[in-house]
């Protein structure tokens, strides 16, 4: 069974083939990074025209490496959402026509479900597939929240951010310190060599029972404290980057072990764009082996937008009997039923 998964929610047009849901037979991404950097963040009506530019060849293209003509697809998958609504329209756009003109099914794929999916491809440096249930922290640019997952199209919010998602944060926090953008790598980079006690920023919500998050008082308590270093800080930015990743990390191990005690649970997978920071992989395996439960991280080139978590998801959704109208449109609010 071979399923196209197209993804273009937000600046990464990208395309994959995935084998019997499992097995990736490409996984091609175009990066619009250099584009938006000149802008300090993603600018939507740029980013949907250069999704228009470059969506047909990536699909081209990831029909090429996998060795596969589009009249052999069992099935078409694209991103509706959420995301940015241009981008959106793009990829679900082309994965109707393509499924029209080849009289193929298409899906829609909610792009958090596709996250949730990245686990269970095959993948060099990916883990064994995890059991049901499960506890699922999804993290990223514009999501934070933990799921209990009770199967492929079962879900159970538990908790979620209130304000700004944390790779937002990383972002917004890069820009005050001037590292660029997107800033979430850089901080990482910096963290490593810095000391994550020599700043004392505020972790939220830390003594409520419920599994939410907030971080816009930690984004503020940057701003403030980043005001009154003296200029030409030198090497306390990577003490600076240390501290605030101190500061995000701990808040989100400390309400993934919360939500394993309280759910009953042994197995927790972590995803999103953030799931890929070096600081909260280490912090959670030491949690993991500290409190005797199983993790899943997916390795880091699938923990960022990709077209191979779209397919798979694809792939359940079209083996479950679901098929899309061709009136189907994109949701820039899509939640996760």
């Amino acid at each position: 069974m071979l399923i196209l998964g197209i993804e273009t929610s937000c600046d990464e047009t990208a395309a994959a083939v995935v084998e019997d849901g499992k097995v990736i037979r490409s996984n091609v991404i175009a990066s619009q990074v250099l584009v938006h950097a000149e802008y300090g963040g993603v600018v939507p009506e740029v980013a949907s025209r250069q999704h228009l530019a470059t969506v047909v060849k990536v699909v081209r293209r990831a029909l090429g490496e996998a060795s596969v003509t589009a009249e052999a697809l069992d099935g078409v998958a694209a991103t509706c959402g959420p995301g940015l609504v241009g981008p959106l329209l793009v990829g679900l756009e082309l994965g109707k026509a393509m499924a029209y003109a080849l009289a193929k099914p298409v899906v829609g794929v909610n792009h958090l479900v596709g996250h949730f999916a990245a686990v269970f491809l095959e993948a060099p440096g990916n883990p064994s597939p995890p059991p049901y249930p499960h506890v699922a922290l999804l993290v990223s640019g514009g999501h934070t929240a933990l799921f209990r997952v009770e199967g492929r199209a079962r879900t159970m919010l538990l908790g979620s951010t209130r304000d700004d998602a944390a790779g937002e944060a990383f972002d917004k926090v890069a820009k005050l310190l001037g590292l660029g953008y997107p800033g979430g790598v850089v901080i990482d980079q910096l963290a490593a060599a810095g000391n994550p006690t020599a700043f004392v920023f505020p972790r939220a919500l830390p003594a409520r029972g419920d599994l939410d998050f907030s971080f816009s008082g930690l984004k503020t308590a940057v701003a403030t404290r980043l005001a009154g270093l003296p200029r030409g800080k030198g090497g306390a930015i990577a003490d600076f980057c240390a501290s605030f990743q101190a500061a995000v990390v701990d808040v989100l191990v400390r309400k993934a072990r919360s939500a394993l005690r309280r759910e009953g649970l042994r197995d927790l997978v972590v995803c999103g764009g953030v799931a890929a920071n070096r600081g909260l992989r280490q912090a959670l395996a030491a949690a993991a082996a500290e409190d005797g439960f199983a993790l899943y991280v997916p390795a880091p080139a699938l923990c960022t937008d990709n077209a191979a978590m779209i397919a798979l998801a694809g792939t359940w959704a079209i083996l479950r009997g679901e098929r899309a109208a061709l009136d189907l449109s994109v949701d820039p609010g899509l939640p996760l039923a």
